[in-house]
């Protein structure tokens, strides 16, 4: 969990609880709210004035004072309890992201400044469909998929590590290094602060073109096995969870209106909105993607919602096994089932 997030988490907390602004009261830490330690509440005190961090927590705060006044919120009301969840996962199979509990009953999910829906393994969301709880990134889906590719690739890495450094000695496999060495290895993989060396770029290339047809490929094939797969699977993908939660937050246009919805529930969701189709596809790009997109119909006539997954080491260049990032690409006050809060 970054700084900037569990930072605009606990703002749009204290928010909540109106009265002053936070920085008149800090750094007292209010009875009401729960879970947060000496630690996290230090650094929230030592963070408030930065000021590159400021209009994100000014922003943070402006919801967490319009969700005390909302009418399908708080209505004014003081909350008596409100409990952060952390950094730590949630110990069931839960789709929604929840932040915050106000009172045992509200659930608010905090995203600011982030098109990330989640964040899985890629075999949790092609093959499981993000089904039977949380995806563990344990296995290299690189190697699933396209091991011939991810050979070539490494193959093409070595040699040119070994042209252009005296000092670091390159395994037959990656995965023979220790912590450390994955992590040298994935910064001398680096040129500048994104770009693969020169010679890399094309074998790369043919590795993203693999992992993206052979993913897109699995995904089809395992929503093609279940009936209803498809519906299930969009819910999954927006974060429509079996409660109705809030969602706060900001874009990252600053010129975006702030994000305050309500997220439906499967139930709600059927009460407006029919699917009509749900379709991934391969996408070429610098790095491995799929593309996914729902047509649906509602009063109103057929509309779509779209997103895509990019599919890349985690921590770096051959460190961490794979991950599956889902981004939506449809704007939020566009989405089926997110509702403007009122």
């Amino acid at each position: 969990m970054s700084d900037k997030t569990k930072l605009t988490e606990l703002v749009t907390a204290l928010a909540m609880l109106g009265g002053d602004h936070p920085l008149a009261v800090l750094p007292v830490q209010p009875a009401e709210l729960r879970n947060v330690d000496d630690a996290t509440w230090t650094e929230l005190v030592q963070s408030w004035n930065e000021p590159d961090l400021r209009p994100l927590l000014d922003a943070a705060f402006d919801n967490g004072r319009f969700f005390r006044e909302a009418t399908d919120a708080l209505r004014g009301r003081h909350p008596r309890i409100i409990e952060w969840t952390g950094p730590q996962r949630s110990p069931g199979d839960e789709v929604a992201p929840i932040d915050l509990r106000v009172d045992h009953v509200y659930l608010v999910s905090c995203k600011y400044l982030s098109k990330i829906t989640m964040n899985a393994s890629p075999a949790h969301l092609f093959d499981r469909l993000l089904t039977g709880g949380h995806g563990r990134r344990s296995t290299d889906w690189f190697c699933e998929v396209a091991s011939r590719e991810r050979e070539i690739l490494w193959r093409h890495c070595r040699q040119w590590l070994h042209e252009t450094f005296d000092d670091f000695e390159a395994p037959h496999d990656p995965g023979d290094l220790d912590r450390t060495g994955r992590r040298e290895l994935a910064r001398r993989l680096r040129v500048g602060s994104k770009a693969w060396p020169p010679e890399l770029v094309e074998p790369y290339r043919e590795l993203c073109v693999a992992v993206s047809q052979r993913s897109a490929q699995r995904w089809s094939e395992s929503l093609a096995k279940q009936r209803g797969a498809a519906e299930a699977m969009l819910w999954r993908l927006l974060r429509i969870g079996s409660a109705p939660y809030f969602v706060l937050g900001s874009d990252l246009s600053a010129a975006a209106p702030p994000l305050r919805v309500r997220v439906a529930s499967p139930w709600d969701w059927r009460q407006r909105f029919q699917l009509r189709d749900f379709s991934v596809a391969p996408l070429d790009g610098g790095q491995p993607m799929v593309t996914w997109r729902a047509r649906y119909r509602d009063e109103h006539g057929d509309h779509e919602v779209r997103g895509h997954v990019e599919i890349r080491w985690s921590h770096g260049r051959f460190n961490g096994p794979p991950e599956a990032k889902v981004y939506l690409d449809t704007p939020f006050d566009l989405v089926p089932g997110y509702f403007p809060i009122q």
